[in-house]
This record gives structure tokens, C-alpha cells and sequence, in this order.
């Protein structure tokens, strides 16, 4: 009788961060570098770690947009990428630039994938000081497909009314509700997952409180601590069909002691054993 195989992860390293956010894109680099500098110092090890759940099973595509050419096909480029990967049964770690790096991934998972989305924003704004082209804080207005649904935990925004949000988000939770209400929360989400046939999780660092995560360009207080973002993700780990995890928005230029690099590789370390362990 054949047994199951164990899927691969592909990390795409994706670097876009025009219209907003520059030097994300250099946070999206640094991640992978931090990768493979984990992934060479497990090699390294003689004795049995966690990390064996995982070896050889990780691997990593750095995509590059030097060229006009290149920034010209960028989502062309994301979409392609991900598609290879999603057809070839593999997980997926997405580390963009800024969050416009993400449209990709969400144009190609489309309408039959919940995404649950952990942002300090509501991206959906058509105010008078942002451009109406797309850019990282309106991305979502600007997809040429059927968008997944999207569940948003975290955002303290402060101006939009519901009425605003409630085409693109199936549901928005504020980061006042994850503090006054997190049962609420964390049950909704393990609901939708639980009846989802694909989960997909985006993670954009501003959610994180800039106390706990200052390289981010955008920092709002009274954001989500990381214990209060892993109670999140592990809700929506309660379905066994998380396709991948995309993570963006970290500027590297903005760090302080490398708190926030420090943060994101560990989480990623902990997203590889969460899949590998399980």
C-alpha cells in the first residue's frame, strides 16, 4: 500500500515594494538570507532536533525585480509562482515587500480559499491623500480576480464605517476586540477554517504592537502582542488545510536591535514545525 508524502515548502522570496512601504523589500531578502543561514546551521547539527521534522523538505526561490522588465510582469511573475508550487502539491512561505506584494497570492488563490488576514489596516482606502492607483494601503480594490474570503483580525482603524468594509472583508476583527472580546475571536475564525476547503494565512507585521515589532513604516499603537497573534494562528491551524502563510511589511532599516527580525524568524521557524510536526 503506498503511503502518503510528505509535501514540500517552498519559500518565495518576493521583494516587490513599490507604491509604498520602500525598503520592504529589502526586509523580504533578509528573511530569506535568515533562512538559509537556519536552514546551514541545522545541517550542521550531529545529534536529533525539532528541526529534522523538516530537513530537506524547505526550499527556497529568491525572485528578483532589477530590471524594468521584471517590475513591469510583477504580478504575472507572483501569480506564475505560486500556481508552480500550489500545483505541485507544495506549501508555501511568501515573504513580500510591502503588502501590494501579496495581491499576487490573493488574485491566484481566489474565490474558493479563506483567507484569514492579521493587519493594522484596512486596505480599502479611497481617502484624499491616497493615490488611486493601486498601492499597499488600497490593494485590495485593485484585484483582476475574485478575491478570497477574507477575515481581518487586528486593525485599529479608527475612520471607516463597517458599511465601508463589508464588501471585501467577510468579517473584520479590531485589535479592541481581540483584547476585550478574544473568545469571540478565535471561535469565528476556528469556524470559517473549519468549514474552509482551503485556509491561508497573511500576515502583515504592523499588527503587531510597535512596541514588539518597530520595523514597520506605518507603526499604529495599541497593537496585538505575540502571544496574542499565535492564539491566532493557531485557531486558524485548526484545519489541517493551511496552504501557506505569507508574511510582509517589515523594513529592516526601521529596526531596533533587530527585535523585529529576531520575531519573524522564529515564527517562521515555529510555521515549519507547525506543518512538519503535526
Amino acid at each position: 500500500m503506498a503511503t502518503k508524502q510528505t509535501p514540500r515548502t517552498s519559500v518565495i522570496v518576493f521583494p516587490f515594494d513599490l507604491f509604498g512601504g520602500t525598503g520592504t523589500g529589502a526586509g523580504a531578502e533578509l528573511l530569506g538570507d535568515a533562512l538559509h543561514e537556519m536552514f546551514d546551521d541545522n545541517a550542521l547539527e550531529s545529534r536529533a532536533t525539532r528541526c529534522d521534522a523538516y530537513r530537506d523538505l524547505v526550499g527556497v526561490k529568491e525572485l528578483s525585480f532589477g530590471t524594468t522588465k521584471a517590475l513591469n510582469a510583477w504580478k504575472q511573475t507572483g501569480r506564475k509562482a505560486l500556481k508552480q508550487s500550489l500545483n505541485a502539491g507544495e506549501r508555501v512561505v511568501w515573504l513580500g515587500g510591502n503588502h501590494l506584494s501579496v495581491l499576487p497570492v490573493y488574485e491566484e488563490l481566489g474565490a474558493g480559499t479563506l483567507v484569514v488576514q492579521l493587519d493594522a489596516h484596512l486596505d480599502i482606502y479611497q481617502l484624499h491623500d491616497v493615490m488611486p492607483n493601486p498601492a499597499n494601503g488600497n490593494f485590495l480594490l485593485h484585484s483582476d480576480a475574485a478575491l478570497p474570503q477574507i477575515v481581518t483580525v487586528g486593525h485599529r482603524d479608527l475612520f471607516l464605517h463597517p458599511k465601508e468594509w463589508r464588501g471585501t472583508f467577510a468579517q473584520a476583527f479590531s485589535a479592541t476586540d481581540v483584547a476585550t472580546d478574544p473568545a469571540r475571536v478565535l471561535n469565528d475564525i476556528r469556524t470559517r477554517v473549519g468549514k474552509a476547503n482551503r485556509v491561508w494565512i497573511d500576515i502583515d507585521a504592523d499588527v503587531f504592537d510597535p512596541a514588539h515589532f518597530p520595523a514597520v513604516h506605518q507603526p499604529l499603537p495599541f497593537g496585538l502582542a505575540p502571544l496574542a497573534v499565535l492564539q491566532i494562528l493557531e485557531a486558524a491551524w485548526e484545519a489541517e488545510n493551511v496552504a501557506g502563510v505569507s508574511i510582509s511589511e517589515f523594513d529592516p532599516g526601521r529596526d531596533v536591535r533587530d527585535t523585529s527580525l529576531n520575531l519573524l524568524g522564529w515564527l517562521l521557524e515555529w510555521i515549519l514545525l507547525k506543518w512538519y510536526e503535526g
